[in-house]
């Protein structure tokens, strides 16, 4: 069975949408944040928002990655 081959050319495009998924959840944890009285569950929304921002900053770094791997690719 031969391997797939590699095919990194949608990796930005797909990190991309992943970045603005995330983006969204943070703004509709924020939401329920506000209107939401129970103590428990706004810990746990800002818990989960400060996990997202900090996947925001690897996906961020990835697409950074990604587009100069791309741009060396296109060079060789």
């Amino acid at each position: 069975m031969k391997p797939n081959p590699d095919n990194r050319a949608d990796n930005v495009d797909r990190i991309q949408q992943n970045i603005a998924m995330t983006v969204d959840n943070i703004h509709r944890a924020d939401e329920m944040i506000e209107k939401t009285s129970d103590e428990k569950m706004k810990k746990t929304l800002k818990d989960k928002n400060e996990r997202r921002a900090d996947a925001l900053d690897s996906m961020r770094q990835e697409v950074k990655d990604e587009a100069n791997a791309s741009e060396n690719q296109e060079l060789q």
